[in-house]
This record gives structure tokens, C-alpha cells and sequence, in this order.
């Protein structure tokens, strides 16, 4: 029983640590390339518009898309690791 509390333990933990990595890169993104790093990235330009404002405008949704399916992959593997998967 004890070692069913410490994988559970492990599996949190570890749950959590991907959790929070994915959180600093949508914060980056959304925070820091869309409003801090803006007039930076705006010499930048990509489309016609500055790198800044795209990354405010269309470039977030991708990385937010391309997050929760990083988040889906990764906790896929996860929980084969921990055996808890559900296939």
C-alpha cells in the first residue's frame, strides 16, 4: 500500500511539473511575446506586421493549440509510465 502512495506521489508530482512547464510557455507567449517583448519583436516583421503584434493577434492561438497537444501526448506517455493508462 505504501508504495501504491509514493507512485501516486511520483505520478502528481510529475503530473504537475508538466503542468506548470506548459504554464511559463503560455505565460511566455501570451504575456511576454504579446505585450512585455511587443515593441522588440515588432522589427521583426512577418506577414506584413510586426512579429509582436502577430504573436498578440494569431501567433498565441497556435502555440495554444500546439500546447494542449503536447500536454496530451506527454500525459499519454505519462500514465503508460505509471501504469494507469487506459488502453
Amino acid at each position: 500500500m505504501a508504495s501504491e502512495e509514493k507512485t501516486g506521489d511520483k505520478y502528481w508530482r510529475a503530473n504537475m511539473r508538466l503542468v506548470a512547464i506548459l504554464m511559463i510557455v503560455w505565460g511566455l507567449v501570451s504575456f511576454g511575446f504579446g505585450i512585455l517583448l511587443r515593441p522588440l519583436l515588432d522589427t521583426i516583421p512577418i506577414g506584413g506586421v510586426g512579429l509582436g503584434f502577430w504573436f498578440a493577434q494569431q501567433g498565441s492561438i497556435y502555440v495554444f493549440m500546439i500546447l494542449i497537444f503536447v500536454y496530451a501526448w506527454r500525459m499519454n506517455r505519462l500514465d503508460r509510465d505509471f501504469n494507469v493508462d487506459e488502453i
